[in-house]
């Protein structure tokens, strides 16, 4: 589905925006995360979680719990992704989100060009991560929550760097990947993975 050429705000409406992080790493959950703003209680600096440091994206996201009215994080597993695919994955820890949301939206933005099944009305904006508040605020919150998953799982194999390349294919991570092996978290449906995969299972 192609997203809109313009957006169309609804007025007195309770609106959610929605975003995810970790569609590209080879490893962990892919994250989303639907937040419903109170426009009685504005939060400036809100733009595209990319564009912002991380000292920044923490202030930001406590700030976004804090003022919200409501907010909720949903995800896919490693499992899942490998199961459904990546794209069916992330739709599906969208529409988790949403419904995790302790007061239901009337409408939802969803930030890139596919909407997920979702029980109320919904627009998908290209790129509206910086271009809806909701989504912004979204955006922050589910990467915030994917990079402490990250450190998490750098506290328990530091060997692997993941809080330096977050589960991205980074050469580093490549490297430590065809050193280490394949731990649990680890996509396997992910070509990179699924090869190193197939290669030690010849090799044993």
């Amino acid at each position: 589905m192609s997203a809109p050429a313009t957006i169309v705000y609804p007025v007195n409406k309770i609106v959610a925006g929605v975003d995810e992080v970790g569609r590209g790493p080879l490893v962990g959950d892919v994250v989303t995360a639907a937040v419903i703003l109170d426009p009685k209680r504005p939060i400036t600096g809100l733009t595209d979680s990319k564009k912002l440091s991380e000292k920044k994206r923490e202030q930001l996201a406590l700030l976004i719990k804090e003022r919200a009215l409501a907010w909720a994080i949903g995800r896919c597993s490693p499992a899942e992704i490998d199961r459904y695919n990546i794209l069916h994955a992330t739709m599906l820890a969208m529409s988790r989100a949403v419904e995790a949301l302790s007061i239901e939206p009337e409408f939802v933005f969803i930030d890139g060009n596919r909407l997920p099944s979702l029980t109320m009305p919904a627009q998908a904006i290209v790129k509206g991560d910086s271009l809806v508040a909701e989504i912004s605020a979204a955006s922050i919150l589910a990467k915030v929550a994917r990079d402490h998953d990250m450190l998490a799982l750098d506290a328990e194999y530091p060997q692997y760097g993941f809080a330096q390349h977050k589960g991205y294919p980074t050469k580093a991570h490549f490297a430590a990947l065809a050193e280490f092996g394949v731990l649990a978290p680890y996509r396997k449906s992910f070509k990179p993975v699924a090869k190193l995969l197939t290669a030690s299972s010849k090799t044993s």
